[in-house]
Formats: C-alpha cells, structure tokens, sequence
C-alpha cells in the first residue's frame, strides 16, 4: 500500500469517526447541572476538582469550595484560589481522624462544616460547589449521608458539583451524572518521598 492510499483510508476512518462522534454530540441536548464524582485510592482527586474551579472561572462562574477533613491552609490551590474574585473558600476540618483522634469533635467538626456546604448547596448563585473529602464523612457516619444525598439532589437546578473522596457509597455513585474511579498504581510517597509543593501541596 502505498503513502497516498494509507492517506486516503485514514481520512475515510477519521470521516466515519466524526459522523458517529457529531452524531452522539447532537443527542446530548440536555443543559442541566451535572454532579461529578471522583473516587478511588489514586492521587489527583482534589486536583482534578480543582482544575475544574480554574474552568468555571474562566467563564465567569461563582464557586463555592469546602474542604473537609483536611485542616491544612498552607497548600498551593488555596493561596491561589482564595485570591480570585468569585471564589468562596473554606477548610473546616480538624485534620484526618488519625490526628484528632476523637470521635465527638470529628463529628461536631463535620456538623458546622456541612452547614456551611449545604447552604451553598440551597443557593443558586453558586454555580458550581466543591465538597472534598465528604466521601469519608458519609462512611464514618459523622454525617446523615441522607441529608447530604437530599441536598445534592434538591440543589438548584443548574448548580455543579464536585465530590470527591476515595470509596464513595453506591447512593453518591447512583446521584452522581459522572463517576470517575482513579486508581493507585504507584505512588512517591511509598518511595519515601515527601510531599512536594506544587504537586502534593
């Protein structure tokens, strides 16, 4: 076969390829808010909500984030972010339960944070939410997972959301419009290898 024919059966594929695509592209036309859930043991959970701030800003978007369990104010994305116009950015927790080591205040800790989350979750001029790490405040039962499901899915009708979290219930993966299951195939930090800034923190 020679370099022309190679050329033209690549376009013919690629012309059938784009039909199909264009076709199913024409099919999704809904507009809707979308909750999107990031789970599973891999790294990048955060930072992929996170990218998608970085997205609904550039189009001018009011965000909303709550950063559960995590009590650090010292990382990358919240020096930048809480600069931003448009930006509503809160860390509300004591630090991962291996830390506080104590139940009654991780509980009373999740209590107030959530209140903040749902009444960003109520308001419709918060066109997309962050709730990092819930997954893990469901699963210890430090919250109602009920109030947390109701309130994704009575939510204004346009508002985004982003969950993440590693080992999300089947309820948030039924709620969910996209699941996204990352995984832990190798990891620095198993090499002894800190935390580094830009990357980690």
């Amino acid at each position: 076969m020679d370099e022309l024919e190679k050329n033209q059966r690549h376009k013919e594929r690629m012309q059938r390829k784009k039909a199909a695509i264009d076709a199913s592209i024409a099919q999704a036309n809904q507009e809707k808010g979308v909750l999107v859930l990031l789970t599973g043991n891999g790294k990048g959970k955060s930072s992929s909500a996170f990218g998608m701030v970085a997205r609904a800003l550039g189009h001018g978007m009011k965000v909303g984030v709550a950063q559960f369990i995590k009590s650090r104010t010292d990382t990358g994305e919240e020096a930048f972010f809480s600069k931003q116009n448009n930006v509503e950015w809160h860390v509300l927790g004591d630090g991962f339960t291996w830390d506080t080591q104590d139940r009654a205040q991780d509980i009373a800790t999740s209590e107030r944070g959530w209140r903040i989350a749902e009444k960003m979750l109520a308001d419709p001029s918060y066109n997309l939410v962050v709730l990092d790490e819930i997954t893990y405040l469901i699963n210890y039962k430090y919250l109602d997972a009920e109030r947390v499901y109701d309130a994704l899915e009575h939510r204004p009708f346009m508002q985004h959301v982003v969950v993440t979290g590693r080992a999300a219930s089947a309820e948030l993966r039924d709620l969910a419009d996209t699941v996204s299951e990352i995984n832990d195939e190798k990891h620095a930090y198993r090499a002894g290898v800190q935390a580094q800034k830009g990357v980690d923190l």
